[in-house]
């Protein structure tokens, strides 16, 4: 054995239910990353739970998109959204039945759909409880991360906040999987120094950083992102490896853009009438995906051809063993010059596989069965067991970064969102000196205060103003902090000025029903 890798899929979706509507779009969301990401993800980790050698991969499940997959609702509303996709693709093979060229396109949808109706059924519909038996078997290592996803170094001058957002996110994690976090991812990478005190309280032993916040350490780290660091707080650093971001992630050379694997744009919810497709769009009148597709990417000048699901698996095989092989030779070099077996650690956005390349999952399965079963050079390592093998690593002192536009949180503090931050700075201030003059509330002042809590760390959470920036749904991320904010200050006028609505703060509890282990004593600091 020369080296590891650690192979990282970051989990995350902001907290969106609505059960004022009996459907509503941005749900989908949910679903589409259930049916394409998260249940495709646990059938491939089933299968490489059958190999012979040892392996391991590390996962976040971020505390929002645990409480959706555990929620009753959203889970009612997902059964219905797959029994919905199965029966567009009975008929969708009706539909194309004369059509050689869509037909085994359509069957295809057809026949993966009922298995993955099957897998979520013999799940019991409780996907956090199947990765957390993965887990306690030792195949994955899950990650926590700040409850609501919020971007951390923008909280560090309020450290009540920072640590309310990281020990939220660890007692949630604990209800979900029995025990602390030792890993923790930052939300969008983002690092400053000032964020330690709060993970070291916590008890987090390691987390991940962009690369850049690596290599610009203070003093240079001797291997760059192929060692672990250790911070002058004890805490071991993980940095995102360049080359293979570049290879899956790069617009011009990542695999996702072959031309042979299937286009993400192109959906029958476009081209078909409308009345054909009404019943199976979540927001109708609006034409949105359905997630039936039969164009490949093809090329940028030509007609885009169907597409051809063995020739897309062949080149998901192909690009798979690529990447296994460009690792293995980044591995020898470094190996020759290391005192310790050098790691390359690899973060991804897990809805990468599945969602936004439709191969994804098939990549992955080639790529883990080839390292596992192929080859004896590198091996696939949780960061954990890496560090219990490992201990002993450079200090130095990681720089201030983040991945997105620049390396920095541009994306999340710009011209399009900068007007929410003097609201968040004037609500945690309040949420502060609520924690603290309450220090023997009766039950409905702890469900109130309980339940600001929870409405500032939604307002927190770093989808918003992203969302705001990438210009997808800026309207929705706006009337979504909107909500928070409002419901917060109507809560710190009920506790400070009038009386509780305990009709409506039920209400509000109903809306919002995650973390049902908040305190909000974790803003007294």
């Amino acid at each position: 054995m020369h080296g590891y890798l650690a192979l990282i899929l970051h989990a995350h979706l902001p907290w969106v239910r609505h059960p004022e509507s009996p459907r509503f779009l941005e749900e989908n969301w949910l679903f589409e990353a259930i049916t394409e990401c998260y249940l495709p993800l646990l059938e491939k980790i089933e299968g490489w739970s059958t190999l012979d050698r040892p392996w391991g991969i590390n996962l976040t499940l971020t505390p929002t998109l645990c409480a959706m997959l555990q929620d009753d609702l959203l889970k009612d509303r997902y059964s219905k959204h797959l029994d919905l996709l199965l029966e567009l693709a009975e008929r969708e093979t009706f539909r194309t039945y004369w059509d050689k060229q869509l037909k085994p396109v359509a069957e295809m949808y057809l026949a993966r759909l009922r298995q993955l109706k099957d897998l979520w059924l013999r799940l019991d519909e409780d996907l956090v409880a199947a990765f957390a038996r993965w887990q306690n078997a030792g195949f994955i290592e899950i990650l926590s991360c700040a409850a609501t996803h919020g971007l951390l170094p923008l909280l560090e001058d309020f450290s009540d906040s920072l640590h309310a957002q990281i020990e939220t996110a660890c007692v949630d994690y604990e209800r979900c999987f029995g025990k602390r976090p030792t890993g923790f991812w930052l939300p969008e990478c983002a690092y400053s120094p000032k964020l330690e005190p709060a993970l070291t309280r916590a008890g987090i032993r390691w987390f991940v950083t962009e690369s850049h916040g690596i290599l610009h350490a203070r003093p240079q780290p001797r291997y760059g992102t192929l060692a672990p660091v250790l911070t002058p707080n004890g805490l071991a650093v993980f940095g995102r490896d360049n080359d293979s971001a570049r290879q899956v992630w790069s617009r011009d050379a990542g695999y996702p853009g072959d031309p042979v694997y299937r286009d993400f744009y192109r959906d029958i919810a476009f081209d078909l009438d409308y009345d054909y497709l009404s019943r199976y769009l979540p927001a109708a009148p609006q034409r949105t995906f359905t997630g039936f597709k039969y164009h490949a990417i093809g090329t940028r000048a030509g007609e885009a051809p169907i597409y051809d699901r063995p020739m897309a698996l062949r080149k998901a095989a192909e690009h798979a063993a690529h990447f296994l092989q460009a690792r293995k030779e980044h591995l020898h070099r470094a190996a020759e010059i290391m005192e310790c077996p050098p790691i390359i650690t690899v973060p991804y956005d897990a809805e990468l596989f599945g969602h936004w390349w439709y191969e994804g999952p098939e990549f992955l399965d080639y790529f883990v069965r080839k390292a596992v079963c192929d080859q004896e050079f590198l091996q696939l390592t949780t960061v954990s067991n890496y560090l219990a093998e490992y201990s002993r690593h450079q200090v130095v002192q990681p720089n201030t970064s983040s991945w997105g536009e620049e390396g920095f949180w541009k994306v999340w503090l710009n011209e399009t969102n900068e007007w929410i931050y003097p609201h968040l700075r004037a609500t945690q201030e309040r949420m502060s000196e609520l924690a603290r003059q309450f220090t023997d509330p009766n039950p409905l002042q702890e469900r109130a205060l309980n339940q600001a809590g929870r409405e500032l760390l939604l307002a927190q959470a770093s989808d918003w103003p992203f969302i705001m920036r990438a210009g997808t749904s800026p309207e929705y991320a706006r009337k979504r902090l909107t909500e928070h904010l409002l419901r917060f200050h109507s809560l710190h006028e009920q506790l400070t000025l009038t009386q509780i609505d305990e009709i409506w703060l039920h209400q509000v509890e109903e809306i919002d029903r995650l973390f049902p282990n908040i305190d909000y004593r974790s803003w007294r600091g």
